[in-house]
């Protein structure tokens, strides 16, 4: 497996501006079908990436989890929407991850979850799950911090945090359909922070549907909120000056997966982009575990940065 490189211009499928899109919306909420479409995308990442087959199975299963306990169960307390109205007014997230971090029940979501992997995981994760039930509840939300604010955490304890960012998803994702309408879309200053709570994107992506077919969204890996970013333009420090390509391919030159980095030479950084256009089922947080080997080889050459957050994904030091 080898990395393709393309320089940006205004022919490239990721710099030309989509035809005929005036007004997309600028922020989009998630699906209730988030999970259940990522766990199915991730199923057909797992047959397709076979150095991350076992690991891409599994984290289909929490997908799958997730997408029953959002579709299940009736929480005890979300924020009324009215709640959210001062923030909503004055361009602020509504659902800051720091702002409700302590006042929601994110550990009852994470039994449930664990609950409905119980009779679908393998030995290899099974000690993972009798682990975090052995876990008492301060110790849990000192990993849901770390998770949130994309810290390693304890190295014997680093195996849990995909699961415990799973239970936060699910509690965030939920409290977006208490939301009376979507926020506006984020200051200039704040571009690259996800208007709902606050949080990185995971990635970028280009999708082909409706008002959004051909236009580039920011995709929030917490609460899975989407944002308008015009296309070919660093999210990070907003130049389009040293624009770059990077994917992966095979032997015979085929991309083997519809994600690329875009890497910005102006301030080192880069953003993972999956274009729907390649894969109608492509999903941001599902396409990047897949192309982790692209993160390994950007790593490798020192140059760039990582600016997307995938809480499924917290490396270690």
């Amino acid at each position: 497996m080898k990395h393709s490189d393309s320089k940006d211009n205004v022919e490239h499928s990721y710099g030309s501006a989509p035809v005929g899109i005036m007004d997309p919306p600028a922020v989009v909420l998630p699906e209730n079908s988030v999970f259940s479409k990522r766990a199915k995308r991730l199923r057909e990442l797992s047959g397709r990436v076979a150095s991350l087959r076992d690991f891409l199975g599994f984290m289909a299963r929490v997908a799958l989890a997730q997408h029953q306990v959002l579709a299940s169960r009736t929480p005890e307390w979300l924020p009324d929407s009215s709640a959210f109205e001062l923030a909503l007014e004055h361009n602020m997230a509504p659902l800051g991850i720091h702002a409700l971090r302590r006042d929601i029940d994110w550990q009852t979501e994470l039994t449930a979850i664990l609950d409905a992997l119980e009779l679908h995981v393998g030995q290899a994760q099974r000690p993972l799950l009798i682990r975090l039930r052995e876990l008492n509840s301060a110790s849990l939300d000192a990993l849901a911090d770390d998770v949130l604010e994309g810290r390693p955490g304890p190295e014997k304890l680093r195996g849990l945090m995909p699961l415990v960012a799973s239970a936060l998803q699910v509690t965030w994702v939920r409290m977006t359909q208490a939301l009376p309408r979507p926020p506006k879309r984020p200051p200039h200053e704040a571009r690259s922070l996800c208007p709902c709570c606050g949080s990185a994107p995971v990635a970028s992506v280009i999708h082909i549907d409706g008002k959004r077919s051909g236009v580039r969204y920011l995709h929030c890996g917490i609460c899975a909120t989407e944002w308008y970013l015009e296309r070919a333009k660093c999210s990070v420090c907003d130049r389009s000056d040293d624009l770059n390509y990077l994917g992966l391919e095979d032997e015979a030159g085929k991309a083997v997966l519809p994600m690329q980095a875009e890497t910005c030479g102006d301030c080192q950084s880069y953003l993972k982009i999956v274009s729907r256009e390649w894969n109608a089922g492509a999903d941001p947080l599902a396409d990047d575990l897949a192309s982790l080997a692209l993160d390994l080889m950007l790593g490798e050459e020192g140059k760039f940065q990582r600016s997307g957050f995938n809480p499924m994904l917290i490396a270690g030091e």
